[in-house]
């Protein structure tokens, strides 16, 4: 099986032996990896019908549910790892996502496309009209993505939402390891990026 560029560096932040709650798993691709070659347990959720029929066709556990509703299902400290890939930009409510984030799980993963790259900003600015890229590549008005938003945009709700970045791993546009000046300056370079994050120790779970 051969996993998006960005989904292996997913993977390689997971620890072998994880507990692993997969949000907007998609068909389940990164699961499977994680269970089958890196003795992970655990499960995801998808909204879509075809991921979710994905997944049970990869023997991946799924349950069909809705991240912008909550984790109610889920208990503090459940798993020992939450992924968010390629997902908060289309939820209608990103804060709560990492909020329940860290109430379930002590560590967490999140990857995004970046607004704030160049090319797009100069397409706004000299064109006049909603940006693509081979990352965003629909129209405003059939894009699932209603919450874009640049890196920088991103790491102010992570503090806010009581989480610390403990690495960030910028991603050009293949959706590989970035370096050069997208590591230098993400915000402005950097197609995307990876996340990890961790619970603030001296802030306690609602």
């Amino acid at each position: 099986m051969t996993l998006r560029p960005d989904l292996r560096l997913v993977a390689d932040l997971i620890g072998a032996d994880s507990r692993v709650l997969d949000l907007g798993c998609g068909d389940g691709a990164l699961l499977d990896e994680l269970i089958t070659n890196r003795s992970c347990s655990g499960w995801g959720v998808e909204l879509s019908d075809d991921g979710f029929y994905g997944c049970l066709a990869r023997g991946v556990p799924v349950v069909q549910g809705d991240v912008d509703r909550g984790l109610e299902d889920v208990e503090d400290d459940e798993v020992d790892v939450v992924v968010l890939s390629e997902t908060i930009q289309a939820l209608r409510r990103p804060e709560l996502a990492l909020r329940e984030m860290r109430r379930v799980a002590q560590r967490g993963i999140v990857s995004l496309p970046n607004f704030g790259h160049w090319r797009l900003r100069l397409e706004l600015l000299t064109r006049g009209r909603m940006p693509t890229s081979p990352e965003l590549p629909n129209q405003w008005y059939s894009t699932p993505n209603i919450h874009l938003c640049t890196l920088s945009d991103f790491e102010d709700l992570v503090g806010e939402s009581g989480l610390t970045i403990v690495d960030r791993i910028p991603l050009d546009g293949s959706q590989r390891r970035a370096s050069g000046l997208a590591g230098a300056r993400p915000n402005l370079f950097a197609a995307g990026a990876v996340y990890s994050l961790e619970r603030n120790s001296d802030i306690l779970n609602p």
